[in-house]
């Protein structure tokens, strides 16, 4: 009898087996293909809205935008990682592109699994959150080196998250170290709660571009946020669905929360980190896809729907805009747990 647990395996495994097949092409495109897809981008400033009218980015003179289609050149054409629907673009400093040495980028991606409460924000203790997700990472990492992986490591916090109340903003970073890499990876994220769901920037690159990113982030968290209609305070809770996780979870691994609730929360987190170990090169886009997947079949089980119903939806005759990561940006060649993004080594 197939069990919906065995399910979620098998699919799993199918799914991871395909993007291996696809993290290393044999043919490699030439610095002259990449300089000519770099040179093909077009690049948005000022403001850009996103999913229509959703949300909107009010970009400063420091930064630019690339929407869906161009991210994807990035993403998959210049940083050779899976192609991703979802991503609704990515942010870039304006004084940088996707084959310039030190550089780096927001993915921007919107998951609407409810209204996230933020109640409980003063009390989590991340300290301890930090030890029991370092904890996880451990217990899995017997099975990866079975499996000929290295070994993943949480170190900690590069930046401890932090929420502001005021515009409903949650953000943190993480310093990952894969196996006996000397450098280890960064990992940043940002989170925008909104009234169905939340916005999810993430950033990956090397932690000695911590410093440079960090002094980056007020910045970047000042220019995003939802329209009227979407913002964390138009949340009607007549008609509105309720997220079934809080800012804790949101951290620890976003909508897995969900998954925990079934029992499933081992299983899934042993194979996301698997996959992430297994891909190296290949950006967190692949990580948040299979995660959207996962919550899915999670949704299917339960009997419930994965998002809020069509008639709550703002309009969706939209090509994707883009914009976790907590997706792809330039870091060492190594990624890191959920979400997130990678550019090819520079020469």
């Amino acid at each position: 009898m197939l069990t919906p647990r065995i399910f979620i395996l098998l699919l799993g495994l199918c799914l991871f087996s395909g993007l291996l097949l696809r993290a290393d092409p044999e043919t490699k495109p030439t610095s002259d293909s990449l300089a000519a897809i770099a040179a093909s981008l077009k690049w948005q400033t000022g403001m850009v809205t996103l999913k229509n009218g959703l949300a909107k980015i009010t970009l400063t003179d420091d930064f630019r935008f690339l929407d869906h289609e161009n991210t994807e050149k990035v993403l998959h054409d210049i940083w050779g990682n899976p192609p991703d629907p979802d991503t609704l673009g990515m942010i870039f400093p304006a004084n940088l592109g996707p084959l310039d040495k030190g550089s780096w980028g927001v993915v921007i991606q919107y998951e609407e699994n409810g209204y996230v409460k933020d109640d409980d924000a003063e009390k989590i203790d991340y300290t301890a959150l930090l030890k029991q997700m370092q904890q996880q990472v451990t217990d899995a990492n017997p099975e990866r080196i079975k499996e000929g992986y290295p070994s993943f490591e949480l170190v900690g916090w590069a930046a401890p998250p932090r929420y502001d109340k005021a515009t409903h903003k949650l953000y943190w970073a993480k310093d990952i170290k894969v196996g006996d890499d000397s450098i280890d990876t960064l990992n940043y994220n940002i989170r925008v709660l909104g009234r169905r769901g939340v916005l999810s920037l993430n950033a990956i690159a090397a932690m000695s571009d911590f410093p440079a990113i960090d002094q980056k982030i007020p910045e970047v968290l000042s220019m995003v946020d939802f329209q009227t209609g979407n913002q964390y305070a138009d949340f009607d809770p007549k008609i509105d669905k309720i997220a079934e996780y809080g800012l804790a979870t949101l951290v620890a691994g976003g909508a897995l929360g969900a998954a925990a609730k079934l029992g499933l929360l081992a299983l899934v987190w042993k194979y996301i980190l698997f996959v992430v170990l297994a891909l190296k090169k290949v950006l967190i886009v692949a990580v948040v896809a299979v995660v959207s997947l996962f919550k899915r079949i999670v949704a299917m089980f339960r009997g419930k729907p994965s998002s809020t119903p069509e008639r709550l939806l703002p309009p969706q005759n939209q090509t994707p805009v883009t914009p976790e990561i907590n997706p792809p940006v330039p870091p060492p060649a190594r990624p890191s747990p959920p979400a997130p993004f990678i550019p090819p080594p520079q020469e």
